[in-house]
Order: C-alpha cells, then sequence, then structure tokens
C-alpha cells in the first residue's frame, strides 16, 4: 500500500485517480479544496504556512507518506514542489519549476532558444509613475500579471486609454496572488535581470491568439522529454478569449505534431526541467505555418485528465503520479474506448440569473445514455452570472461536461443531446454588461 498525499483532492478527481492500475494506491487529501482551489480575489493562505502544515501533518501519518501530487493551478503548482524539496522527494528544481511559472522569466529563458515562436514582450509595473509611457509593444496587446491564473487581471489592450482604464483594478488587486507568489519567489535563485519583476508586475505581450490553439502535455524524465500527447482548444465570444471545449487527439497535421513536440523539447530541456510533468499551449496559424508559444505550466491540465483516460485507456495523473514516486510513467496510447474525446464548458456570454440546473434525475439520465460521460457543476441555482469566481473577463462558465464518442461529428451531436438532457435555463439581465 503506497500512500499519495494530494493537493486539494476532491471527489470528482479522487475518481478518476481511482482508475489508476498498478500499485495499490492510497489517497488522502492535502488541504480541503475551498482553502486553496478558488478565486484569487479571495486571497490564498502563507506558502510557507501552508509547507509547514503539511509537514505537521506527514508526521501524524502513521503509515508514512509515499508522494505527494498535485493537478491545480497557483498556489498547488508551486507548494506541491516547496513540499518534495523539503522532505527530498522526486521532483522538478524551484528554479525550473519557477521558469515556467514566471511569465516573464519564462519569456526571457523562452527566447534564448525559440525566438522566432514567440511575440513581442515586456515587463509593465503597474505602480511606476506613467505605466503607459512605459509601453514599448504596439498595441494591441494582452496584459496580465507575471503569474496568475483563470485569466485573472487579463485585459485585451486596444490603446493607451483602455490601458489607463484597466490600471485602477489591476493595482487594486495584484498583490492577492503576487504577495503569495512572492513568497514563492523567496526560495528561489533568480538571475539579477528577473528579481526586480516580481509578482506585482505585469507582462504585456504581443497579440497571437490567431490559428489553432492546443497544448501539449508531457514530462521530464533523467533529461528526457517525452510526451502524452496534443488537446486542441476551441475558443469562441469577445476577442475569441473564452474556452468553449477541449479536444483529443488534434487535428493538426501531424508535421506540425512533431515540430511542436521539437520547440516543447528544446524549451524544457533549457529550463532544465525534470522529474515533472508540463503542459505548454500554443498557436498555429495554418496560413503563415507558423507556431506560437502561448504559455508554460509546471503541470499537466485536470481539464485533460478524463479526455485521456476515454482515449487512451489512463488519465494523465498517472503520468505524475508515477513521477512523484521517483520511476519513468508508464502510459498506455489508445487503449481507451473511444477515438475521440472532449470537454465542453457551457457558457453564457451575457449576465443572467441561472434559473434551472440539472437535477439528479438529468444527471442519470446522461450517464444511462452516455456512460462515459462527467459533469462538473460550477453554478448553482440562483446565482448571478455575473458574480461568478473563477471566471474569464468576457464570458459566464456553468458546467463542464466530458464526452466520448467514435468522432468529431458524434461527439458533437452527443453534447447537443447532453445539453438538451441537462436543460439549463438561464433568464436575461437588461442592460448588464460582462
Amino acid at each position: 500500500m503506497k500512500n499519495i498525499m494530494v493537493m486539494a483532492l476532491e471527489p470528482f478527481n479522487l475518481e478518476l485517480l481511482r482508475t489508476i492500475k498498478g500499485d495499490d494506491y492510497r489517497f488522502h487529501a492535502l488541504f480541503d479544496h475551498d482553502e486553496v482551489v478558488h478565486s484569487p480575489e479571495e486571497g490564498y493562505p502563507s506558502l510557507d504556512i501552508l509547507v509547514e502544515r503539511a509537514l505537521t501533518l506527514f508526521e501524524q501519518q502513521s503509515e508514512g507518506v509515499d508522494a505527494v501530487i498535485g493537478y491545480w493551478d497557483f498556489p498547488t503548482s508551486v507548494v506541491v514542489p516547496m513540499i518534495q524539496r523539503r522532505l527530498g522527494m522526486p521532483g522538478a528544481s524551484l528554479e525550473a519549476v519557477a521558469r515556467c511559472e514566471h511569465k516573464y522569466w519564462s519569456r526571457r529563458v523562452q527566447r534564448e532558444v525559440i525566438p522566432e515562436h514567440l511575440p513581442r514582450f515586456q515587463a509593465i509595473d503597474p505602480f511606476a509613475d506613467d505605466p503607459v509611457g512605459d509601453i514599448e509593444i504596439a498595441y494591441p496587446f494582452w496584459i496580465k500579471p507575471v503569474k496568475a491564473h483563470s485569466s485573472f487581471l487579463g485585459f485585451h489592450i486596444d490603446g493607451p486609454e483602455t490601458l489607463r482604464e484597466h490600471l485602477p483594478r489591476i493595482r487594486d488587486n495584484i498583490g492577492l496572488l503576487g504577495e503569495r507568489f512572492n513568497e514563492f519567489l523567496a526560495h528561489v535563485e533568480q538571475p539579477p535581470e528577473v528579481a526586480p519583476i516580481d509578482g506585482n508586475h505585469c507582462i504585456a505581450e504581443e497579440i497571437i491568439a490567431a490559428g489553432h490553439q492546443c497544448t501539449v502535455e508531457g514530462y521530464c524524465w533523467q533529461g528526457e522529454v517525452e510526451f502524452l500527447g496534443i488537446v486542441d482548444s476551441v475558443r469562441s465570444g469577445r476577442h475569441r478569449s473564452s474556452f468553449t471545449r477541449y479536444q483529443y487527439p488534434s487535428h493538426l497535421p501531424q508535421e506540425v505534431q512533431k515540430r511542436m513536440a521539437d520547440v516543447s523539447r528544446r524549451v524544457m530541456q533549457r529550463f532544465d526541467y525534470d522529474g515533472a510533468a508540463f503542459n505548454i499551449e500554443y498557436f498555429w496559424d495554418p496560413e503563415r505555418d507558423s507556431i506560437r508559444l502561448l504559455e508554460i505550466n509546471s503541470r499537466i491540465s485536470k481539464s485533460h485528465s478524463p479526455l485521456f483516460l476515454m482515449v487512451d485507456g489512463a488519465t494523465n495523473q498517472q503520468a505524475i503520479l508515477h513521477l512523484a514516486l521517483g520511476r519513468r510513467p508508464e502510459m498506455p496510447f489508445r487503449e481507451g474506448p473511444h477515438k475521440v474525446a472532449g470537454k465542453f464548458m457551457l457558457r453564457y456570454f451575457e449576465d443572467g440569473i441561472l434559473e434551472r440546473v440539472p437535477t439528479d434525475a438529468d444527471i442519470a439520465r446522461l450517464r444511462e445514455r452516455f456512460p462515459e460521460s462527467r459533469i462538473r457543476l460550477v453554478a448553482e441555482q440562483g446565482d448571478r452570472l455575473g458574480e461568478l469566481k473563477l471566471q474569464d473577463s468576457y464570458s459566464y462558465e456553468v458546467a463542464e461536461i466530458f464526452l466520448g464518442a467514435g468522432s468529431e461529428e458524434d461527439l458533437l451531436e452527443r453534447y447537443r443531446e447532453a445539453c438538451e438532457i441537462l436543460d439549463f435555463r438561464v433568464r436575461p439581465i437588461e442592460d448588464v454588461k460582462p
């Protein structure tokens, strides 16, 4: 029996973890989900205190702790490697993790090996006397904190006035996540050109959201970079900034997938990243046949876990578990029951009141119709969409629906039918802007 501590473990992912074959595993929750997985606006506990609490908890574990894993974004993405380092457990170095998580540092290192795949970028101090006057790249661009998630404080900037409009909100809120990120950075040896750019800074990047978006999932083991697969990301809405579904496997031409793998390998080896998983988001513009790297994350994507299970026969969580136990991941390929799988994000693009959510009977009907299906509600009946947490800046997500199928056409038809069965209903609110 191996005891595995899982950061913010909850029922949805526990069900997935229990599909992992091989050794006998016992999964334990490390911290309550609501304590460390929520909107950045609510703030997070001290990371150093979280680490100390974890160590105290491990000492009380009579059967010992064999591994610590996590699949959530910040703070999980940095707390897990902090714990692993304190205990001498397998995992990536904190410096390698920081090269992924600190978006400005990450871009600087990427520029050393793959400059042709990057947009122009620069750091911005939102507290400077004249941040607008400091802009060197061309409008329009995206601005976001050097560390954020769930599109927190991410804005499309059309010109100087748009930037001036958003700066007060950035100044008022960036410290909610930035100060905690600075706790992590205090444990990391940083180069002099990066050290002044702390968690209370932003990065501005030229717009590269053109073409086909996808995510490369993989891991590094003893200097080698291995790949789990490529998942397509489909966007819609204002500025094409909102995800509507993730689909696996990718539609990309094999030659493009090979090029993305080569870019990923060069970057992760330059990061000196080892003993851990990663995912890298890309855009491929078919008209120019150009590949642009959007961002790198030092974790798997939990959104993809059911997709790998349905198509390949094992969740990507199996890879991080094996790595955390100090061994090369053993992963099946195309051994699942479906040829294609998707995660659909049911979204609304106007504010309103969520008047109806699926009943238990509705969800049972869905599982009876599509046994592989999974659903996770992210809103409750009566909620006002404009007040929901962990949303992007331009839409409102109310549910995640996972489905498998034999083809993309069948997958999309199953989603249409699933929406009819689940029967979400929203009452619009007049004169309310998203």
